[in-house]
């Protein structure tokens, strides 16, 4: 191996340090939520304590984001030039709810309240931010990465899963196209989301064993 090869390959694993080598249980949980059908019930506590449940927003549009804060793709997609900075609160003025999820297990990156809070002022975050350190929820929906994006329409129905766009990192592959914004933009109109299922990019969500 040439010396220029060593240096790219150990700059890869840095830069992707607990996300792309996760193991195959991280990166492939059984799901239960099926598109096209009933999205999963789910309760859960938020960072203040309080319980948030999915059927508190029955008949409105439902965005879940699974979120780790140290994540470098969250990172960037949350930062100041970020596509998801303010985005829940735009897309909240159309009547879409935003819930953040985090599933990462105690003792895991971006695990805990205080982090998880830290990380709500630095990223203005105004949605709720909801914790599954036991994984139940995560799994139900089979989130792999962060971020994953899940669209529940205001039937109830779970009409889109997978990235954000195609451009992780802020570099899209090919023509740039939003997904989230595609699905949104589909419910909105009550048509049928034109892309329902693509693959998620991102760092691994940390789930214990």
């Amino acid at each position: 191996m040439t010396s220029r090869a060593a240096i790219t390959l150990c700059l890869a694993a840095v830069l992707f340090a607990g996300c792309a080598a996760a193991d195959a249980a991280n990166q492939d949980p059984p799901a239960n939520a099926e598109l096209g059908a009933p999205a999963p019930a789910f309760t859960l506590k938020d960072l203040d304590g309080n319980s948030v449940s999915l059927t508190d927003y029955a008949g409105k549009t439902v965005v879940l984001e699974w979120f780790n804060p140290d994540c470098p793709f969250v990172k960037y997609a949350h930062g100041a030039k970020g596509p998801l900075r303010g985005k829940s609160a735009a897309v909240a003025e159309g009547g879409v709810v935003w819930l953040a999820i985090n599933s990462g297990a105690p003792g895991k990156q971006g695990h805990g309240l205080e982090r998880n809070k830290k990380a709500r002022t630095e990223y203005g975050i105004t949605h709720p931010v909801l914790i599954d350190e036991d994984g139940t929820v995560g799994r139900l929906y089979g989130a792999r990465t962060t971020p994953h994006l899940f669209v529940i329409d205001a039937s109830g129905t779970l009409v889109y899963r997978g990235a954000l766009d195609n451009a992780p990192l802020g570099t899209p592959k090919g023509a740039p196209v939003n997904y989230l914004d595609e699905a949104l933009s589909d419910c909105a109109s009550g048509t049928a989301v034109r892309t329902s299922d693509t693959k998620a990019y991102g760092c691994s969500v940390k789930y214990g064993s």
